[in-house]
């Protein structure tokens, strides 16, 4: 009932455990953006179908992979190759899609990150995720960090979704980063954000997502982000009971801010 949807560019790394993960699912599809690795032959060798397009945006990208490939079943788990489905929450998915009714268009999960082996229970700041949809009922919108718009109702999970961002190292990561800044930079300039934030939105609409959009939207207007930030993910959401890997995870989401910062200013330095 279900099929597998994970994107890929250069993911020799994480994709073999990926693909374990959800060797229960007889349509898997690697979504590649023309790896120069081996991905695209792993891929081919654990009987995934791979579809090869050239990378553009976050939300373009992942909404063609949606509407062009033919899945063999109703059901389409979005999965990053560095993320792994417990058994529990694989479990889970198999039996309630078969029963789950047709207003019930999506499914929502908790994603646990971790870092140094440690789940980063206090620190990350956007746990909760839509991940199992019917494609047909789902697009993506915001070109860097994307958000999943489903038409109809959305449904919670039992069991979690586990995310390894630095199984590839702290250098990966921060390269990842310094392009995802540049990029939230560009849309800041281009006033592609939301244009009118409510502050009752951000604090109370019962759609988790919606609250990160106005969340997100105050908080670029707001002075001083980074150290904010850190403030924010030290002492409100208790990133210092993670340990040392919470107050890391911390440091390096502040460092991230600033580049967007320093990135957005830059740019509009340029425009005049």
């Amino acid at each position: 009932m279900i099929s597998v949807l994970i994107l890929t560019r250069n993911e020799q790394e994480d994709l073999p455990d990926c693909l374990t993960s959800v060797s229960w699912c007889d349509d898997i599809h690697v979504f590649d953006s023309h790896s120069t690795d081996n991905t695209v032959e792993i891929a081919h060798a654990a009987g995934a179908q791979v579809h090869l397009r050239t990378f553009d945006d976050y939300a373009t990208h992942r909404n063609a992979a949606l509407a062009t490939i033919p899945f063999k079943h109703p059901w389409v788990f979005l999965l990053d190759a560095d993320e792994r489905p417990t058994p529990e929450l694989s479990r889970e998915m198999q039996q309630i899609t078969v029963a789950a009714p047709a207003s019930i268009s999506g499914f929502r999960l908790r994603r646990r990150d971790f870092l140094f082996d440690t789940w980063l229970k206090h620190a990350q700041i956007s746990p909760f995720y839509i991940r199992l949809v019917r494609p047909e009922h789902a697009r993506y919108t915001r070109a860097i960090n994307e958000v999943i718009e489903v038409e109809g109702t959305i449904a919670d999970l039992s069991y979690p979704l586990d995310h390894y961002p630095f199984s590839k190292g702290i250098a990966r990561w921060v390269e990842k980063h310094n392009l995802y800044s540049t990029m939230e930079a560009e849309l800041i300039v281009r006033n592609q954000g939301l244009q009118d934030p409510s502050l009752l939105s951000a604090l109370r609409d019962p759609d988790f997502h919606t609250r990160r959009l106005h969340q997100k939207a105050l908080f670029y207007r707001l002075p001083c982000r980074p150290l904010l930030k850190w403030l924010y993910m030290v002492f409100l959401r208790r990133a210092i009971l993670d340990g040392a890997a919470g107050l890391t995870y911390a440091t390096l989401q502040s460092f991230y801010e600033y580049l967007i910062v320093l990135k957005t200013k830059e740019l509009r330095r340029g425009k005049t």
